[in-house]
């Protein structure tokens, strides 16, 4: 048996125009500059104060990046309802998550950055909640690359993070996949480039979502 997490935002679903979004209005309503989108991609995985933070150019979450998160959740849902803004699968992740989820001797999750509300909208849009058998998300845990996220999933399973697969483009998905001891799965698709995803620690790197069959005994 082994247990298959998967990061959401950069692995699952295509959210960075979305997310970067709700980052530029949010900076802008504080009275700071539209961000270039590569320096919203860049904390994308991390939970939302610090993101915020990160983009600010400052190493710790104060009182205005935690005010900034509450003015980020509040937009966020009327950014998402607009035409332009979604969440979509990326090629091959559909057709992975029905064969995955068929087998009986895999358990599948996701640990994300997202908030409970993002991920369950995210997972109930596109019918993946009956699939998704455990999760943890930025409410729930310490911000990634904490291993918290990891280790609870295992925990709660039952599973031992040595049989426990991590699968996600940002290098905080892999730095956490290591710090807990399971294996860390990067993908091409996402936000981070390979380069970086081999230096934090990745195990393997997918180019399309079907390659993940390889590395599951």
């Amino acid at each position: 048996m082994q247990l298959v997490l998967f990061d959401c935002d950069g692995t699952l679903v295509d959210s960075a125009g979305l997310i970067h979004e709700v980052m530029a209005r949010t900076l802008v309503a504080f009275g700071f500059d539209r961000p270039e989108i590569g320096r919203t991609k860049g904390v994308i995985g991390l939970s939302l104060d610090i993101a915020i933070a990160r983009v600010l150019g400052r190493e710790h979450v104060d009182d205005q990046a935690v005010e900034m998160a509450t003015h980020y959740k509040a937009i966020f849902s009327g950014v998402r309802a607009e035409a332009q803004h979604s969440e979509l699968l990326f090629d091959g992740i559909r057709p992975l998550i029905d064969t995955l989820s068929q087998r009986d001797d895999l358990l599948l999750g996701a640990v994300t950055g997202k908030s409970r509300r993002g991920l369950d909208t995210v997972l109930d849009t596109h019918g993946f909640r009956p699939h998704f058998i455990v999760s943890r998300t930025a409410d729930d845990c310490p911000s990634k690359p904490h291993p918290a996220m990891v280790t609870e999933c295992c925990d709660e399973t039952g599973m031992d993070a040595r049989n426990t697969l991590v699968i996600g483009d940002a290098v905080y998905d892999m730095q956490m996949a290591k710090a807990a001891g399971a294996r860390a799965i990067g993908v091409s698709w996402g936000y981070a480039s390979v380069e970086a995803l081999r230096a934090a620690g990745a195990d393997a790197i997918l180019d399309h979502p079907q390659e993940l069959l390889r590395y599951i005994g």
